[in-house]
């Protein structure tokens, strides 16, 4: 479904972030990009959804197509279009809007007005707990709840690729649980996942394939079980010696 090949990105026509990175994600597939802070994780992100000009970062080499269709041209509104939506690190959802407010904003690229009500009431099947505060301001709730609203959103423009970036940042282990099964849910009714985490464990418990970047390229690939017994896995990135 979606493949990066050999790409190269630079900030500010200088910093050289992305290395010749190749990675794939195949229809109906969970893949998990793990790596520490400034492996290039977000990076790769920007590059899928056209958002490298907005931080004076340059595609410079390689491509990235969807579907077998380059995209790495479009600009952001395009590739939501094309199939694409994200819910970036820290949630971002708008604050001063309600609930249903925020989760308006996600379909709007859709003109489709069944279709919008039809993943709305998917929505709130899904999250209970945002059918119950759909009038409240998102500003006040907890984070759990917005890192739900921020799925949801996601989900109202129909995606056939979500991605994820660091969803069980800051939640207690409770909640981490509740994404994490919700990711399954979400890939179980079609939706393909690219799931961003340093939380190795989670991301690795349901995908189906890792790929693991360390200042701009990768150094390990392979499935999620094989990645889990992986020695040099399991030291540097799961805290075990």
């Amino acid at each position: 479904m979606l493949e990066i090949a050999n790409l190269e990105v630079v900030y500010n026509e200088v910093i050289l972030v992305l290395r010749g990175l190749s990675i794939e994600v195949r229809d109906g597939q969970i893949v998990a990009l793990l790596g520490a802070n400034g492996a290039g994780k977000t990076t790769v992100t920007r590059a899928v959804t056209g958002l490298l000009d907005v931080h004076e970062g340059k595609i410079t080499k390689g491509s990235v197509t969807l579907e077998g269709r380059r995209i790495d041209g479009d600009d952001p509104s395009a590739i939501v279009r094309s199939g694409i939506t994200q819910v970036m690190e820290g949630r971002r959802v708008f604050a001063e809007l309600t609930v249903d407010e925020n989760l308006i904003t996600g379909g709007i690229t859709n003109a489709d007005r069944k279709a919008i009500a039809a993943s709305h009431d998917r929505v709130m099947t899904m999250f209970p707990l945002l059918a119950d505060r759909r009038k409240d301001v998102a500003g006040y709730l907890s984070g759990g709840e917005q890192q739900m609203l921020a799925i949801g959103r996601a989900l109202m423009a129909d995606p056939k690729l979500l991605i994820l970036d660091e969803p069980s940042l800051g939640l207690a282990p409770k909640l981490v649980g509740l994404i994490r099964d919700t990711i399954v849910a979400i890939n179980e009714a079609g939706t393909s996942v690219l799931l961003i985490e340093q939380n190795a464990n989670m991301a690795l418990s349901i995908a189906d394939r890792g790929w693991v970047l360390q200042t701009g390229i990768v150094v390990l690939n392979d499935t999620a079980e094989a990645l889990l017994a992986n020695p040099e896995m399991r030291a540097a990135y799961l805290g075990e010696a």
